[in-house]
């Protein structure tokens, strides 16, 4: 069979199968046997982070490849050890953004998911973090996390018979809606939201206190309005500059 028959072939194969979803309590590893080839997907409830630096290019010009590397590798480093030790599940680098998944359905799942983004923040922005200076010594670096929550479809894709040509691709509006939320944060509002993660969460990532210029304490908001287009409409979503210290 010619190449063009044998991709043509597999095609309609796709096309014209009926795709079966299994729904499970648990983010995907492409080890998974449930995951084939085939017209196979697993769906999972969780909040999406993703995280992206900003002006990479410029990064890119300023210093030879060994240092990109090194730099790439230090901001990864970070987000992942500070992901996972809140139940976070990395499954994706592509560049120099991350995606992880908090699976769950509550306000403790979802609320963590946005403790990590404020704990990536403090180390990875704030002087007193310890390797924010480090980085500095060989460039600033400017990123943006977008969070949202809900089902999120997993699919097995590539060509069987070669582990580098073969990946999971992960569907749904939370994937996507964090990935434009990611687009609109910057410094110093590196971490933006979703309204529904907004409505859902715990009051420690809500709320700070911050010291007024009489030395009262007061409960503040620490999260921002802003509007986005998503799907045609506009969306409010929210954006903080605050972070969580990290000891």
């Amino acid at each position: 069979m010619g190449l063009n028959a044998d991709i043509t072939t597999k095609v309609k194969d796709i096309l014209d199968t009926n795709f079966n979803i299994e729904d499970v309590l648990y983010v995907p590893e492409i080890s998974n046997s449930k995951l084939t080839f085939n017209n196979t997907g697993l769906r999972f409830e969780a909040t999406t982070l993703f995280i992206d630096l900003r002006n990479s290019t410029g990064i890119l010009n300023a210093h030879n490849k060994s240092t990109i590397a090194k730099i790439h590798k230090a901001y990864l480093h970070t987000t992942v050890k500070i992901a996972t030790s809140l139940g976070g599940e990395v499954r994706s680098f592509n560049g120099d953004s991350v995606l992880a998944f908090f699976q769950g359905t509550n306000k403790n799942t979802l609320s963590n998911a946005v403790k990590a983004a404020m704990r990536i923040k403090y180390m990875i922005a704030n002087s007193g973090s310890g390797i924010n200076s480090l980085l500095a010594k060989y460039s600033a670096v400017d990123f943006g996390i977008g969070l949202d929550d809900g089902k999120i479809l997993c699919a097995k894709v590539g060509v069987g018979g070669d582990a580098n040509t073969k990946d999971l691709i992960w569907i749904g509006n939370a994937v996507n809606k964090a990935v434009v939320i990611s687009d609109e944060c910057k410094s110093p509002e590196h971490i933006g939201i979703s309204s529904y993660v907004y409505a859902n969460l715990n009051d420690d990532v809500k709320y700070g206190i911050q010291t007024d210029y009489w030395g009262n304490k007061n409960k503040v908001n620490m999260w921002t309005p802003y509007y986005v287009m998503y799907n045609s409409k506009q969306e409010t979503f929210y954006k903080t500059s605050w972070h969580w210290v990290v000891s």
